[in-house]
Parts: C-alpha cells; structure tokens; sequence
C-alpha cells in the first residue's frame, strides 16, 4: 500500500506510470510530473477508470475515503463514473438556476388561476423584494437564515402583512422547485415570528343623507371622469373597487336585456383558486337604470379599450386602486369613508330598510348581492339565486342614492385637474 511519502517523492519518468495501493486505486503520475488519482474497476463485465483529482489537492487519505464510495456505489449497482457526471450536472444546474428564473417559472404556472390584481401583487413583491436581494443566487443556495435576515428587514419598515407574504410566496416557490427536481430543503417552509398586524379597517359612511353629500363632494372635485364613473359604479353595485377597476367591456355583454346584467365570472372574484376553475362560482350582478346609463357614459370615453376604467394614459391597462381612493382623499374623507366602504354603506341601509318593512327575507338576498358565503353547499354554488329580488333591491339603492342628482354625463363636464 502507499504511503504519503511515497505520493510525495514520486518524480516523473521517461513514460506515464501508476504507483498502486489498493482496490484498484492508484496515483498516475505523467512525465511532465502532474499527478492523479485514479480508480480501476469492473461495472457489468467491462473494465472501466475514474479520475478523482490531482494530488496532493487530494491527499491519499480522501482518495481512499472516495475509492470506498465509488465501491459502496458498485455493490448497489451504480456505476460510480455515471453518477460522478450526473452530480456534476446538477451542481452546475443548479449554480445557474437562480432564484429569479425559478421565482418567474413559478408565477407563469401560477398566475392563470389569479385573479388580474393578486397577479400583479405578487409579481411586484417578487420583484421588490425577492429579486432585488437573492433574486441572482442559485436556488440552492438559499438558507433559512438567509429567509428570516429579508423578513426582518420588512418587518422593520412596518410592512407586516408584505414580511407574511414574502415568507409564504417563497415557501411555495421553493416547493416547486422541489417539484422541478432540484435536491434542496425547503428553507421557507416553516412560519417566522412577525409582529402582529393591526386589523385592517375599511371606514364607511352609513347614513344615506352622508353618502350622498360625500359622493356629490367627489364627482364635483377636481379628478378624471373615468375614476369618478369607477367610484360611482363601485357605489351603485357595492362591488369590490379592484374587481370594478379591473373590468373588461366583455363582461357587459347582457345590456340590450330588460334585466341588465353585468357578469362577473369566478377567476375575477375573491375565491380559493379551486373556486376560481369553477364556471359555477361566476357572480352575476344586476344593474339599475342608472348603473346601465352610467356605462353609456363610459363607453364614449373608454370604448376603443378592452377594459371599461382604462387608464388616461395606457388604453391597454386599467386604472389602479389609488386612482379612485385618491379622490376620497382629496375630498377628505379618508379616515371617513373609502371605495370599499360602500359595501359596508349598502348592508347597512338595505338591511334596515328591510327590517323597517319586515322583509327578513332580504339578507340573504343582500348577502348574494355582495358575494358573501352562505352557509351550506347549495347556496355557494347557487350564486344566481333571487335575481328577481336581487334586480329590485339594485334599483332601490340606486334610487335612494342618486336622489336629487343630475344625468351622469354631468361628471364629464366636472374639472379634471
């Protein structure tokens, strides 16, 4: 057998030559004096070598320890040269599959099932927070400590509920790239301490005499008439603002009817994403006479855009959440009233109108109206029930709402900035 001594002292002869130690393992030493260890062996009857490394880069005692796991590998019936190369190409893959590249296959697969908002959400978190700082590491190299360093940082700047979203979005990406068949533990996997956010609060105005001064404040304030005609439509469906904001014209396909309806179909609302797949979950929304006039409206400003609330200045993007909440603010009713306040402001007054009137039957109608979950299963997947009813109540509250208001084209003769 060899000794270190032996490696060391070698020198270069007149031909290639080999200094033997045992099990087939041996330094092969050239003329030109560069030294290698080397393993013979037999793998299904042929003769075959692997080359470990240079010596003494490796030394005799590591070229022993990697000769007993090649053999470990020949009693399971692995060629240790095959698997010598597949490991190689996996350590290279994975040095060049950053995160980034895993992170962006992750959310193609992903955001079909999302909604157009939740999409967005999450491609600007990836690209803020996740690309921004390891976005350029390989998704091997990531560790947990690494993950609690960047949810830290979040949590500092106070952005709790973004710190929570960051570790999940990451865990999920991880567990695709698992799913990829990249060998990694997942180092997001488990749930990091953060601060507990404060509940998050949508203020609303609940008396309708309040409601209708503040939405004349609004539409009479200095804004574009496209983000008033949101607000207003936001006001007279109760409809969340993102879905609204979002719209397509599509969706506005049932207008020539005596029962106008706007459908919206189930990837758009707040839904599982199993929900989202199912066609039965669409929710459809009647419209009052001046929700359908308010559209007529519209569509002299919008109608060359695939969407109804396009921006001013990209037709083929729609306006974002802070078009309309901006006006709100400015009117000063921030801490008053928001676009999601509506909700709240039509619950409220439909559901007392119908406890004056002793119609008990109007709150699961009400509820409907908004989307709510029903107990049972017959009544989530019956989203069209009480259209009838549905249809009277919308008109009701846009009665009720718009009182005393002139014709909707008025907004396009408000001051815009």
């Amino acid at each position: 057998m060899l000794t270190d001594a032996a490696c060391r002292t070698s020198k270069p002869g007149e031909s290639d030559y080999k200094l033997t130690d045992a099990q087939g393992l041996h330094l092969y030493v050239t003329r030109t004096g560069y030294k290698s260890w080397r393993l013979a062996y037999s793998f299904l009857g042929k003769k075959k070598r692997i080359v470990f490394g240079p010596y003494p880069a490796i030394s005799l005692r590591e070229a022993r320890e990697m000769r007993d796991d090649a053999r470990r590998l020949l009693a399971r019936g692995i060629d240790p040269a095959i698997d010598k190369h597949q490991k190689k190409a996996a350590a290279l893959a994975a040095s060049e599959t950053t995160v980034e590249i895993v992170a962006r296959a992750w959310y193609q697969e992903r955001s079909g099932m999302w909604s157009r908002s939740h999409s967005d959400r999450t491609l600007n978190m990836l690209e803020r927070e996740v690309f921004a700082s390891i976005g350029g590491l390989p998704i091997t190299a990531i560790t947990r400590p690494m993950i609690v360093q960047q949810v830290k940082k979040i949590e500092a700047r106070g952005a709790l509920e973004m710190a929570r979203r960051y570790r999940t979005t990451l865990s999920s990406v991880f567990d695709y790239a698992r799913g990829m068949g990249f060998a990694l533990d997942n180092p997001a996997a488990d749930e990091i301490p953060v601060k507990v956010a404060p509940l998050k609060r949508h203020p609303a105005l609940t008396q309708i005499e309040q409601l209708r001064a503040m939405l004349w404040k609004i539409e009479n304030a200095s804004g574009h008439p496209i983000a008033k005609l949101a607000s207003r439509l936001t006001a007279l469906t109760a409809v969340r603002p993102g879905v609204v904001q979002a719209t397509p014209w599509a969706e506005f396909s049932d207008m020539d009817r005596a029962d106008p309806i706007w459908r919206i179909p189930a990837a758009r609302m707040k839904l599982t994403v199993q929900e989202k797949l199912n066609s039965l979950m669409e929710h459809p929304v009647p419209l009052a006479r001046q929700a359908v006039e308010l559209l007529d409206t519209l569509k002299l400003l919008t109608g060359h855009s695939p969407y109804a609330f396009c921006s001013p200045n990209s037709p083929q993007k729609h306006i974002s959440d802070v078009s309309v909440s901006k006006l709100y603010r400015q009117a000063g009713f921030a801490d008053q009233h928001v676009p999601h306040g509506w909700r709240s402001a039509f619950s409220t007054i439909m559901n007392e109108i119908a406890m004056k009137e002793e119609r008990p039957g109007d709150r699961v109608v009400i509820d409907l109206m908004l989307a709510h979950r029903q107990r049972g299963i017959e009544p989530i997947y019956n989203r069209s029930a009480y259209m009838k009813r549905r249809a009277e109540i919308a008109q009701e509250w846009a009665d009720l709402l718009l009182l005393g208001f002139p014709p909707v084209s008025s907004i396009l003769m408000t001051p815009r900035k």
